[in-house]
């Protein structure tokens, strides 16, 4: 055999002796990895302490064993990591049987395989005190007399270990008599108090350090909960008291003044004390957190309510319609000013989709992903305009049972769409035009200043030059929000786009209404293209939502005034209304046979085919067809 192989052998049985030591040893022994939560190992007497076979321990947490104590022996382990060694009899754990037993802890810190752990030596406390009482009996019965003074002199040597236990733990505890007069002090309790011991004996305790409430106001003696357990002979608590020290300066501590009898008769008590400035301080962090998550709770819940809300509003269509040139000079709008931040005013009449346009703005920028929150000025009444856009607290106003979050909140990362902004009170416009400026602002009723990053998109149907000339509306704000016009152009203006609209409202309004596979004859989309319309696309929609709702057959009846549309249109330009050139009459031409194709679904003949609903021939709308370069294939139904 070989020198390293002889050596190697003497490391191996070097190793199994050590581990059969570990096994066998009658002190519960456990390896804790503190990071992971778990045992590494633990001998058989850790197993029979806590109940368990060796693999459902080590597959146990911790922190199971110990649940009702985790905070306490978190704290616990990290003095162990950072001291190297600890030592505690104050926990407790729960068996596999239900049992609790009482533990005392011995701990040591040790690097195994470069990972820090830490061994826990484990003795059950009752079964320690009965070994110890059994030996101390059994040498009493054996030495007799001699043994007898022995065991004095151990209750002499125990009343000085109390005296030095009490000196070294770390809670502050002082004894008084029946006159409040301190008889003993521990060092931790001086300290924390700024006293020497020495300078306590004696003296009148709750003078000292309970002289006053926090709030600096007089804490009489006969209200002293440390001096009232002298006189009733009851524990008394204190949970959110505080102690001065001698220089003046105070803290927060919980305590427990316990009364001490002797011969039936109260001599004084036992005050044990704890200074919680750190847990305080980790309670009001936690309060914060709570309140902050909670306020961000209450603002998802108003986000959610008002988008809530916007899902069941009528928009008027999803996508902007229509290929006239006003509207293909809205998008070229859209397309420039979306990707940038920009205040943006639309003007234009009502229901000309202001807010179709605003849509399309916030769809196109970067604030796409954050909520686009809408406010009608004009729906919302004078004395509640402050609170709609800024919020309030509870109680600020009559009614303010609970704090709201306002829109200008809501809108926090997205964008602001003030609709009918010319509705806002001249008083409320300052305040508007600080947030558009310093994005800040503060809820009623609370001092607390607020930032937001919002962008501004208003719209209004008012002339707000006219508006700002009569003093109606401020000129600065005027100057903020029209950064970037944009004019939404009346339907009268777009009679080309009249077509496509109609169809676009038969197929969404017929889908909504469960009305599909109506069409247009081509008389009433004449009639259609001819009318003037004062309410714009907003009654282009109702007309078709009344047709479909009225239809008796899949042929809609159009119930329009035959009897307004001179009076309706625009005198400055009469022959602009009924000249078109031929171009233009071929686009009309064109957007017409398009518009009867999707209505009859691409069928071109027949009873319900696109040729009955243009009022031609089958030849004829083949001809049409192959004129304009249309496709002429029948769709199969």
């Amino acid at each position: 055999m070989s020198e390293t192989d002889y050596l190697s052998g003497w490391a191996d049985l070097a190793y199994a002796s050590r581990h059969m030591v570990f096994e066998h040893c009658a002190d519960a022994i456990a390896l804790l990895d503190p990071y992971a939560d778990r045992f590494s190992d633990l001998n058989i007497a850790t197993c029979k302490l806590f109940g368990y076979p060796r693999q459902e321990l080590l597959l146990l947490p911790v922190s199971k064993l110990f649940g009702h104590q985790l905070a306490d022996l978190i704290v616990f382990s990290q003095a162990v990591l950072e001291k190297g060694h600890g030592w505690s009899d104050e926990f407790s754990c729960n068996c596999k049987s239900g049992e609790r037993i009482e533990l005392e802890i011995k701990a040591t810190a040790l690097q195994v395989k470069g990972q820090t752990q830490i061994i826990l030596v484990l003795r059950e406390q009752s079964q320690q005190r009965y070994q110890q009482d059994q030996a101390e009996t059994e040498r009493a019965m054996r030495g007799g007399l001699l043994e007898w003074r022995n065991i004095l002199n151990l209750f002499k040597e125990t009343e000085r270990d109390n005296q030095l236990l009490l000196s070294a733990v770390g809670d502050g505890i002082y004894s008084i008599d029946n006159q409040g007069l301190a008889t003993f002090v521990n060092p931790a309790g001086a300290r924390m108090l700024g006293w020497e011991p020495a300078d306590m004996i004696g003296k009148n305790i709750h003078r000292i350090h309970h002289h006053s409430h926090a709030d600096g106001s007089h804490y009489p003696v006969e209200d002293c909960p440390i001096y009232r357990a002298v006189h009733d002979g009851v524990v008394h608590e204190g949970r959110q008291e505080v102690f001065w020290r001698r220089d003046g300066s105070c803290f927060p501590v919980e305590f427990t003044s316990t009364p001490v009898i002797s011969d039936s008769r109260l001599v004084g008590a036992v005050v044990v004390f704890r200074d919680i400035t750190e847990r305080r301080t980790t309670e009001l962090q936690l309060q914060t957190a709570l309140e902050e998550l909670k306020q961000l709770k209450a603002r998802l819940e108003e986000q959610n309510a008002y988008l809530q809300e916007e899902i069941h509003i009528e928009h008027n269509y999803r996508e902007i319609v229509g290929q006239s040139e006003p509207i293909l000079k809205i998008i070229k709008q859209i397309d420039v000013v979306a990707p940038t931040d920009a205040s943006v005013l639309i003007h234009g009449e009502s229901g000309t989709g202001k807010e179709l346009i605003a849509r399309a703005i916030h769809q196109a920028s970067r604030r796409s992903k954050h909520p686009l929150i809408r406010v009608n000025c004009a729906a919302i009444p004078a004395e509640l305009f402050e609170s709609e856009f800024f919020g309030h607290i509870r109680g600020a106003f009559t009614g303010a049972v609970r704090d709201r979050v306002g829109r200008f909140e809501l809108a926090d990362g997205g964008t602001l769409f003030l609709d009918e902004i010319g509705e806002i009170p001249l008083d409320l416009q300052s305040k508007l035009l600080r947030v558009l400026q310093e994005g800040q602002f503060e809820r009623v009723g609370e001092e607390r200043t607020r930032k937001v990053d919002v962008r501004i998109v208003a719209a209004t149907n008012r002339n707000l030059r006219e508006e700002v000339q009569a003093k109606r509306f401020r000129e600065d704000l005027y100057f903020r929000l029209n950064v970037f016009p944009i004019q939404s152009p009346a339907l009268r203006e777009r009679p080309m786009d009249i077509a496509p609209l109609a169809m676009h409202f038969i197929s969404e309004v017929g889908r909504r209404l469960n009305l599909p596979g109506k069409r247009l004859r081509t008389v009433d989309m004449e009639r259609l293209q001819r009318y003037a319309w004062p309410g714009n696309i907003r009654e282009l929609q109702n007309v078709i939502e009344r047709a479909l709702i009225t239809a008796q057959g899949d042929t809609l009846a159009i119930d329009l005034p035959d009897d307004l549309p001179s009076s309706r249109m625009p005198r400055s330009a009469p022959t602009e209304a009924t000249i078109l050139t031929d171009e233009q009459l071929r686009q009309l031409e064109r957007d017409n046979t398009l518009a009867a194709l999707q209505a009859c679904d691409g069928k071109l003949f027949g009873k319900d085919g696109a040729a009955h609903l243009l009022g031609i021939k089958p030849t004829t709308l083949a001809s049409r067809l192959k004129r304009l370069g249309l496709s002429m294939e029948p769709q199969e139904r």
